[in-house]
């Protein structure tokens, strides 16, 4: 399949029939990964803190200091939820928060030197807005923070606070928050130092289909420079308790929620269009277990995290929780052998084709990657 261009995208993403469209990208998923596996990971996601300058008008998790509710999260009660994460077969935290101004990268150094010290696992860590704004109070370059961060224990970076890469968009529901060149820039950064990174896509507020395709593009395009992403996941805003969700009046733009088959119709694209991306995830946080089910074969071919504790999405109203059996049986009512990965996409566990656990050591598959 030859490489499509942005006037292409453009056109499938507004025209394309959604079963023809999800056949193009099931064809491509079968190329790239021709065995039968859909991988998992089991994870919890842990915010160390909801006060955030940035005030989104598309989140409703970020809390200002003087609130009532918001926190900064003891060591005690993070120790804890690792333990409970690592007992459940869990080999990674995504850990983030917001840009707490009380917070400098001395936090950030010790937090994550306490949970090296202690846990032998993953640390999946700290959106590039929030990178950005250590190096900016620290005085640092990028370079410097995010090797500093690594050294302390930082194992990889999160494609968090991408949402569209159009400043268009940005200016209008994260104002305060960084643009697109500098997002993609702490990600380059993180690349070039050899560090692994996700990437991510939030639709379905208030972008227009060409702002869609500058996503894609500005991700593919990085990715062609330094093959430093591991994964792409799009997923749907969801607007309960936002500013966005209840009265936005920005510049005459409309507010358009993604429908299911919205969201099935960009994630093809997504698959199509990221040709250089080796793994796309489905997204049940936001969609439901049917939904990302229906996903497999729509181009993703990874169901994403256990996600043992998820507080962002859930504080829009949206709750899905599934079960490591949920998603084991989603996987195989599907047509696929579930498989447990870690965040190189390196197999740790099996379930064969008969819905045995196989219980083989995988550890060989490890070798020469980070630990985790």
């Amino acid at each position: 399949m030859e490489r499509i261009t942005k006037r292409e995208g453009l056109r499938l993403l507004k025209e394309a029939d959604i079963l023809g469209l999800g056949m193009m990208a099931d064809r491509m998923r079968r190329r790239l990964h021709p065995h039968k596996r859909v991988t998992f990971i089991i994870d919890r996601n842990i915010n160390y803190t909801n006060v955030c300058i940035n005030r989104c008008r598309f989140c409703a998790f970020w809390r200002d200091m003087d609130d009532r509710d918001a926190y900064v999260l003891s060591k005690r009660s993070l120790f804890h939820k690792i333990r409970q994460t690592i007992k459940q077969g869990g080999t990674q935290i995504l850990i983030q928060g917001g840009l707490h101004p009380g917070l400098g990268i001395e936090y950030y150094v010790d937090l994550l030197r306490s949970i090296k010290e202690r846990f032998d696992i993953h640390i999946h860590g700290f959106s590039p807005p929030e990178i950005w704004y250590m190096a900016e109070r620290a005085g640092l370059s990028l370079r410097k923070t995010i090797s500093i961060l690594r050294e302390a224990g930082l194992d990889s970076i999160p494609g968090g606070g991408a949402e569209i890469l159009s400043d268009r968009v940005r200016r209008q529901i994260s104002p305060r928050k960084i643009g697109k060149h500098r997002w993609l820039r702490v990600m380059e950064e993180a690349h070039r130092l050899g560090m692994k990174t996700t990437a991510t896509m939030m639709f379905g507020s208030i972008e227009e289909p060409e702002d869609i395709i500058e996503h894609l593009d500005a991700i593919r395009r990085l990715q062609d420079r330094t093959g430093g992403f591991t994964a792409f996941i799009p997923w749907s805003f969801q607007p309960g308790n936002t500013e966005i969700g209840s009265r936005f009046t920005g510049n005459g733009s409309r507010f358009h929620p993604a429908t299911g088959v919205e969201y099935l119709r960009v994630l093809a694209l997504s698959r199509i269009y990221l040709d250089n991306i080796p793994n796309i995830q489905a997204s049940w946080v936001t969609q439901g277990l049917k939904m990302a089910q229906v996903a497999l074969r729509f181009g993703a071919n990874d169901f994403g995290s256990t996600m043992l504790e998820e507080n962002v999405v859930a504080a829009t109203g949206v709750r899905y929780r599934v079960s490591l059996g949920d998603i084991i049986n989603a996987i195989r009512g599907a047509g696929f052998i579930p498989a447990q990965r870690d965040m190189y996409y390196n197999i740790i566990r099996l379930w064969d084709e008969n819905g045995q656990d196989d219980k083989e050591d995988h550890s060989r598959h490890l070798q020469g990657q980070p630990r985790c």
